[in-house]
C-alpha cells in the first residue's frame, strides 16, 4: 500500500474511533433525556444512529479492499492463468504415454506414423503459433478469404471446384496480436469423385488441427454442410462461420441469410460469431464505361479474429494440443486394439480346430461336456496374456467353467448343434453326420467362448453392465450370420470332417502297421484343462 494511502487510512480510523467515542456519550446522553417521556423513539433512534455509522465503517474498509470477497478473488484469477500450462502439461504427459504405447505396435509403418506425429504435436508445443484453418466448399471462397487475409495473392483463385488440392499453409501478422498465425487453405469438401472424397478427408484431417476454424458459406448452411461445422464445433473446435460473397446479394437478402445462418447454428455456436464478407467483390462498371475492382469487405472478420485470439488465444492452443495428443493416443490405442485382435483370432483359429478334433475322435454322451469342451483353459489364458493379463491355470479353469455353463443355460449349446446339423446333413453321409455334429459344434462353441472372452479383457476383465450373458449372447448372434456359417462350415469339412472320415475307414479295415496322420492325433493332454 502507498504512503498516501496509509496514511489517509490511519487518519480515517482514528476520526472513526473518535467519532465512536463521541457518538456513544452524546448517545447515551440523549437517550437517557428522551427515553423519561418516548422510550419507543429513543430506541428508534438509538438504532439509527447504529446502522448509519455501520454503514459508514463498511464503506471505508470497502474502500480500500479490505473485504474477504476481494481476497477470495486472486486464487481464481491465478487458476484461470495457470490454466493453458495445465493442459500443455497434460499434452505432454499423453505424448509420453503415446510413445509407450507405439513400441507395442508391431507394424513399422504405423509406428513411424504415430511417432512423426508426436514429434509434430511437441514442435506445436514448442512454437506456440496460433493455427487458423479456413473450410467450407470448393466454391465457397476459401481461397479468396485466404487472399484478402494476406493481403496478396497467395492461391490460383477460381470459381470452379477442386482448385485447392492440398492444404496449403501462410503466416500471417495481425496488429495486436503477438504470435505469428498461420493460415492453412484446405481443399473443398462435398466435391464428386474418388479424388474430391481424398480431398475431403485431407480437409477434415487439417480443420481438426485448427485453434481456430473458419468455416465458409456462400449463403444458407445446407445439410452436408451443417453437420461437419455441428461435429467439429462439437469435439471441441473453436469456429467461426464466414457469410462470403455478400456482394451478390442485396440488402435485405444479406440480411435474410445472416439470420437463418445465426438461427442455425445457435444451439451450438454464438450469433457474434457469424460474419458476413466479401472477399473478393465483384468489379462493376461506372456509368462512364469504366471497370472497378472494389476493395475486400473483411474488417468485421479480421476484428472477430483478434478479439477471440486476444480473449481466447492461449486456451485455444493448449485446447488443440491436448486434443491433438489426445486424439493421437485414441489412434495408438487402436491400433493395438486391432493387433490384439488379430493374435487372439489366430489363438481362437487354433484351439476351435483342436476342440473339434479332441470332441470328434472321443464322442461326448451329455450335452453339458460338449459345453464344457467348448472352452479351453489354455486359450483363455493366452487371450489373456495378449491383453496383458497374466491369468494362473487355476483362474483360466474358473473362467472357461464359467462361460460353459452360461453356453448351457443361454441355449447357445442346442442352437450350435442345431446351424451345424442342419449345414453338415446336406454334405454328409449319414454314418458320419453324428461324430461330426459334435466335433464341429466343439469347434463352433469354442470360438463363440474365444469371442467372449475378447470382449472381457477389452473391458479390463470386466463382463460389462449386461455380465456374462450378454457378451456371449452378442457373440452368438454374429456367429448365426449366413457368410460366416459358410466359411465355417467350409473350413469344417477340410478339418474335421475329412480326418474323421478317413480315420474311420482305416477303421473298417485295420492295419496294424498303420498310424494316424499328424491331421487325426488328438492333442496332447498338456493342451488341454477342463
Amino acid at each position: 500500500m502507498s504512503l498516501p494511502r496509509l496514511l489517509v487510512l490511519v487518519i480515517g480510523i482514528t476520526l472513526i474511533l473518535a467519532l465512536v467515542i463521541w457518538l456513544v456519550q452524546s448517545i447515551y446522553n440523549l437517550y437517557f433525556q428522551i427515553s423519561f417521556t418516548a422510550p419507543i423513539l429513543a430506541n428508534l433512534l438509538l438504532l439509527l444512529i447504529i446502522g448509519l455509522l455501520g454503514l459508514l465503517i463498511g464503506y471505508f474498509i470497502y474502500y480500500f479492499n479490505l473485504t474477504t470477497s476481494k481476497k477470495k478473488g486472486k486464487p481464481a484469477r491465478y487458476n484461470r492463468l495457470q490454466l493453458p500450462q495445465q493442459k500443455t502439461e497434460a499434452a505432454g504427459a499423453t505424448l509420453k504415454a503415446v510413445r509407450q504405447q507405439v513400441q507395442q505396435i508391431q507394424d513399422e509403418v504405423s509406428q513411424k506414423v504415430l511417432l512423426r506425429r508426436s514429434q509434430e504435436i511437441e514442435a506445436s508445443l514448442a512454437k506456440g503459433e496460433y493455427r487458423l484453418v479456413v473450410f467450407g466448399t470448393g466454391s465457397a471462397g476459401k481461397t479468396s478469404l485466404v487472399n484478402a487475409l494476406a493481403g496478396e495473392i497467395v492461391g490460383q483463385v477460381e470459381p470452379t471446384m477442386g482448385t485447392t488440392k492440398i492444404g496449403q499453409s501462410y503466416r500471417l501478422k495481425f496488429k495486436g496480436i503477438s504470435r505469428d498465425i498461420l493460415v492453412t487453405d484446405t481443399p473443398g469438401i462435398l466435391e464428386a469423385g474418388i479424388a474430391g472424397t481424398e480431398r475431403e478427408q485431407l480437409a477434415r484431417e487439417l480443420a481438426t488441427g485448427a485453434d481456430l476454424l473458419l468455416f465458409v458459406v456462400d449463403n444458407d448452411l445446407r445439410q452436408s454442410e451443417y453437420e461437419p461445422l455441428q461435429m467439429l464445433v462439437e469435439i471441441g473446435k473453436r469456429s467461426l462461420l464466414v457469410f462470403n460473397k455478400i456482394d451478390l446479394y442485396t440488402q435485405a437478402d444479406q440480411q435474410d441469410i445472416l439470420q437463418k445462418l445465426q438461427d442455425r447454428i445457435s444451439q451450438f455456436m454464438s450469433p457474434n460469431d457469424v460474419i458476413a464478407i466479401a472477399a473478393n467483390p465483384q468489379p462493376y462498371q461506372l456509368p462512364s464505361g469504366e471497370i472497378i475492382q472494389s476493395e475486400p469487405e473483411i474488417i468485421p472478420l479480421v476484428k472477430r479474429i483478434i478479439a477471440v485470439l486476444r480473449a481466447e488465444g492461449e486456451d485455444l492452443i493448449a485446447d488443440n494440443i491436448l486434443l491433438q495428443s489426445q486424439r493421437l493416443g485414441e489412434q495408438a490405442r487402436a491400433i493395438i486394439d486391432q493387433q490384439r485382435r488379430r493374435q487372439s483370432d489366430r489363438i481362437i483359429e487354433r484351439y476351435q480346430w483342436i476342440s473339434a478334433g479332441v470332441v470328434a475322435m472321443t464322442p461326448l454322451p451329455v450335452v453339458d461336456m460338449l459345453a464344457a469342451a467348448a472352452v479351453n483353459t489354455q486359450m483363455v489364458v493366452e487371450i489373456g496374456q495378449v491383453y496383458g493379463c497374466q491369468l494362473n491355470s487355476e483362474r483360466g479353469k474358473e473362467l472357461a467353467i464359467s462361460l460353459g455353463k452360461t453356453l448351457v443355460s443361454l441355449g447357445v449349446v442346442k442352437g450350435t448343434i442345431e446351424i451345424v446339423s442342419t449345414a453338415l446333413q446336406l454334405n454328409l453321409a449319414t454314418y458320419i453326420v453324428g461324430k461330426a455334429i459334435q466335433g464341429v459344434s466343439a469347434a463352433y462353441l469354442t470360438r463363440i467362448a474365444g469371442k467372449s472372452f475378447i470382449e472381457y479383457f477389452r473391458s479390463d476383465q470386466d463382463w460389462g453392465d449386461g455380465g456374462m450373458s450378454e457378451v456371449v449372447q452378442r457373440q452368438f448372434q454374429l456367429s448365426r450370420k449366413d457368410e460366416f456359417i459358410k466359411g465355417f462350415i467350409s473350413d469344417a469339412l477340410n478339418k474335421v470332417v475329412s480326418p474323421l472320415k478317413l480315420s474311420l475307414e482305416n477303421q473298417e479295415e485295420p492295419d496294424d502297421d498303420d498310424e494316424l496322420l499328424p491331421s487325426q492325433q488328438p492333442p496332447s493332454s498338456d493342451y488341454w484343462e477342463w
